[in-house]
């Protein structure tokens, strides 16, 4: 039913994208090992395409029925939309057939992020004297100064920079488009590595407007960002895990913390529902009660 082609790819983006601890990427292809046991139960062998919603709807009132508790339900889900995310952005699979999928609600967790001071010592981590020094500065820039998801930074274009009006054309998951505001500090470091460094590439015959580029002249990859940025967190000496979207969430966090609306960081970040970028408004009882205390009427 499932190539084992795309369990391999899986595995590697776990490990590498996502920096999951062995034990984790486990629990997440146990996940689709019980999908697999499911359609072996009711004598079924769809390929990976012909999987629904409907199925997997099926599928959770099965493992319901096996006594497992919501909380394993809601993890389990969680490694579904995980997987079938993963063949939507390899273009394996047309449709997310978990995209409706509803689980029982848990309490969110905020991820790690970086105060600006690791930030800082992340990039004061780059040897400007390498070649792809200033393409490695110009990532973190833009990686933290728009909070770009790393799919987005390594398919940003030539034509999706407007320097005048400091923004960016990005497309995001689902192939929706969206403007994003560019600092001036990315966009400075963005424009040498363009104007400078870019230039002594020789860019390969498809590859010509993709700003990113390895030595090879294509699309930088989403591996090789991941490599480079846990490299200089390793050289900069921070313990936490981190990957490119460690500099997305700081940059929310960030700004949310700064005052920002959320309703204008849930369109820099293209989140389609603003509950997803509550996460970072690191609401507890005590600022809710005070909220109460401070504005309600009646107290």
């Amino acid at each position: 039913m499932i190539n084992p082609a795309y369990i391999r790819s899986y595995k590697t983006y776990l490990k590498l994208e996502r920096a999951l601890s062995a034990n984790s990427i486990e629990a997440y292809l146990s996940d689709i090992s019980k999908l697999v046991q499911y359609y072996e139960s009711i004598n079924r062998k769809p390929t990976i395409k012909e999987v629904s919603y409907q199925d997997l709807k099926l599928f959770i009132s099965w493992i319901n029925e096996l006594g497992m508790l919501p909380s394993s339900q809601a993890r389990l889900i969680s490694g579904l939309k995980s997987f079938f995310g993963f063949l939507l952005l390899e273009e394996v699979i047309d449709l997310d057939p978990t995209a409706l999928l509803e689980a029982p609600r848990q309490n969110k967790k905020l991820p790690d992020t970086l105060n600006i001071h690791e930030i800082n010592a992340i990039i004061d981590a780059i040897d400007a004297s390498r070649p792809d020094g200033m393409r490695s500065k110009a990532i973190i820039e833009v990686l933290y100064g728009c909070g770009l998801r790393v799919s987005e930074l390594v398919g940003l274009r030539l034509s999706n920079v407007y320097p005048d009006q400091e923004y960016l054309r990005v497309i995001g998951k689902g192939n929706k488009e969206r403007i994003v505001p560019i600092g001036g500090s990315a966009l400075k470091f963005l424009n040498i590595y363009i104007q400078e460094s870019r230039l002594h590439i020789d860019v390969k015959k498809g590859h010509e407007d993709y700003i990113f580029l390895n030595r090879s002249g294509t699309a930088l990859s989403r591996i090789s960002v991941f490599t480079m940025i846990k490299g200089l967190a390793e050289k900069a000496g921070i313990q936490k895990t981190i990957s490119p979207h460690t500099f997305r969430h700081s940059f929310a966090t960030h700004l949310v913390e700064g005052g920002a609306d959320l309703r204008a960081v849930q369109e820099m970040l293209g989140h389609s529902s603003i509950t997803t970028t509550e996460i970072y408004t690191h609401l507890d009882r005590d600022y809710l009660r005070g909220v109460i205390t401070d504005f309600h009427p009646r107290t």
